[in-house]
């Protein structure tokens, strides 16, 4: 793997020298609104302000507030040095790009990495790519910018890149600054993203992956008890992209047929996550095409590679009945522990009596290559009814005692969670952002594709980041099945902390130039407000393997023509005669 948070030097958690808020008064660090009689704002120019003069209003005097005065209320949008004009115009010196922030998002990604301004220290390093972009002029995109929309871009699907960048600045382009300024256009986005490419993004969720596998180190997160060991999850999943011919030649798509037929290319990955908090410790990623089974083998040897530190002997991962085959789980025993569904058609040769606790011995795979494993068959039922099949899970912890079978056949449901829940609270973050409804991204170019999913993975982490913070310090219930429990970070909505980072951006509750104690107790007002955010969790839910409701139309499949051309219409008169 590789890690930019070594590359990174080490930096003081304060915001960059040039936007420190200079002046303001430490008595007032913790002000979020500043209140002005209305009877003394004046002009400037000494004459009425008319639009387009590009000035702020100014204040005379500092008479005492009494009751029935009337006064505005003020929200600090940005501290700046004045640059005053011969006209007497006032306005802010510096740029509005050095001020802009992520909210809570960049605020959790400072504290998870233990530096000041990660992102702007990332984007310093960016050599820009091709002859669009030099890097060298101030104009109004800089590539930190272009590093938090992209961010940004993975947490808000419905929005355009115009969208994007005006939820981005915020209140900031309503300050009169020295230098007129204007919010960038997408066209503009579009290309500081090609000139930025994707290995700075990719830096970045290599850093935020590596912080969220040590917090997790550092707090106990278990939900069920399976000895001392944590409980992960791995499965592999696809996601669409828009259908360019340079897309589908990278990336593929996953049809079934092997034919390369469905509408749109696909991405594949193989997200390592944990089955407790949800979060993501590793991601691999690859072309969608060819078999299922092969490319997420694949894409697992390389997870073992790239990620040996996530695989560790103080865990336990689950996984589905794709068999990875023997000898990658001779690999994955080697490095950490697994709890592993078998298909029916997999050999199994018992070896021994049944243990106490009802598992048993036994060799798995055929004569070629075969494992010892201890083997686990259970059958479920629900309301007094069985459910139509017998689960069978092998693992290599050995200790019937220790790690007792019906401990095990339980830890199987939080796959579930760890997996399939995950995925799909990932994937509502882009949910319709490409050309078509449902999970999809929306660049036209492997590179840019690879950028996105990279911005995605690390802006949903954060967005669990910032849940797992709200969680931990939040009261338990007070009533209900979970009252006096602690909070566990999967109570806390997803989509409500994605919200939350999205709000506290375009509110501006996090620019650089604002006083550290009231960022902070900004910070502190929107995770105790997410912490309140609780969803109902473990509610055991069962339904059969079925669609509820089939769709409306058979899928189009890319042989299905699209005609461009005006309709013609025709009035239904009378039958002649």
């Amino acid at each position: 793997m590789n890690s930019y948070l070594a590359a990174l030097p080490a930096a003081s958690p304060a915001a960059s020298p040039a936007v420190l808020p200079g002046g303001w008064p430490p008595e007032l660090a913790g002000a979020g609104i500043v209140v002005v009689r209305v009877a003394d704002l004046v002009s400037p120019l000494r004459r009425p302000l008319r639009e387009g003069d590009r000035t702020a209003v100014t204040t005379a005097g500092g008479a005492e507030i009494r009751t029935g005065d009337m006064v505005v209320f003020l929200k600090p949008v940005a501290v700046a040095p004045a640059v005053a004009r011969r006209n007497g115009r006032i306005q802010a010196g510096g740029h509005p790009a050095e001020h802009v922030r992520l909210g809570i998002t960049e605020q959790q990604l400072d504290e998870m990495t233990g530096q000041g301004d990660v992102i702007g220290q990332v984007a310093a390093r960016i050599v820009p790519r091709g002859e669009k972009i030099k890097g060298k002029a101030r104009r109004a995109m800089t590539m930190a910018v272009t590093v938090r929309g992209s961010l940004l871009m993975g947490l808000m699907p419905e929005a355009d890149y115009g969208e994007i960048l005006a939820a981005l600045f915020g209140d900031l382009p309503l300050v009169p600054w020295h230098v007129r300024f204007q919010v960038p256009t997408a066209t503009v986005f579009s290309a500081w993203r090609e000139a930025a490419g994707p290995a700075p993004l990719e830096q970045l969720r290599d850093m935020v992956l590596a912080a969220a596998d040590a917090e997790h180190r550092d707090h106990d997160y278990r939900v069920i008890e399976v000895g001392d060991l944590e409980l992960g999850a791995i499965d592999g999943s696809v996601t669409r992209m828009p259908d360019t011919p340079a897309n589908r030649a990278a990336y593929q798509s996953a049809a079934g047929t092997g034919d390369d037929a469905a509408p749109y290319p696909q991405l594949r990955d193989l997200p390592v996550t944990s089955a407790a908090t949800r979060a993501m410790l590793a991601v691999v990623t690859g072309p969608s095409g060819g078999d299922k089974a092969e490319a997420e083998q694949a894409l697992l040897d390389r997870a073992l590679t790239e990620y040996p530190h996530v695989f560790t002997r103080d865990r336990l991962f689950v996984m589905d009945r794709n068999f990875p085959g023997v000898a990658r789980i001779r690999r994955m025993v080697e490095l950490t522990h697994v709890l592993i569904r078998l298909k029916s058609d997999i050999t199994i040769r018992r070896a021994g009596d049944f243990l106490p606790d009802g598992s048993y011995l036994a060799d798995i795979g055929g004569k070629d290559a075969k494992i010892a494993m201890r083997v686990i068959e259970y059958d479920v039922q629900v309301e007094g009814q069985d459910v139509p099949e017998t689960f069978c899970l092998i693992t290599d912890l050995e200790d019937w005692e220790q790690y007792p079978a019906p401990v095990l056949a339980a830890s199987y449901r939080r796959r579930w969670d760890g997996s399939e829940t995950a995925l799909r609270e990932s994937k509502s973050a882009i949910r319709g952002a490409g050309p078509s409804t449902g999970p999809i991204f929306r660049s036209g170019t492997p590179d840019m594709i690879a950028a996105e999913h990279a911005a995605w993975i690390s802006a949903t982490e954060l967005v669990r980041a910032a849940a797992r913070t709200a969680a931990r310090h939040a009261a338990p219930a007070r009533k209900g099945r979970r009252a006096g429990q602690p909070v566990q970070p999967r109570e806390i909505s997803f989509t409500a902390a994605r919200h939350a980072s999205v709000t506290t951006t375009r509110n501006g509750t996090a620019t650089a130039s604002l006083p550290a104690a009231l960022t902070t107790a900004s910070r502190d007002t929107a995770l105790r407000d997410l912490g309140r955010r609780r969803i109902v969790i473990d509610r055991d839910r069962h339904r059969d393997h079925k669609t509820k409701a089939g769709h409306a139309f058979p899928a189009a499949g890319r042989g299905t023509p699209t005609r461009k051309a005006a309709a013609m219409i025709t009035i239904c008169g009378p039958l002649a005669a």
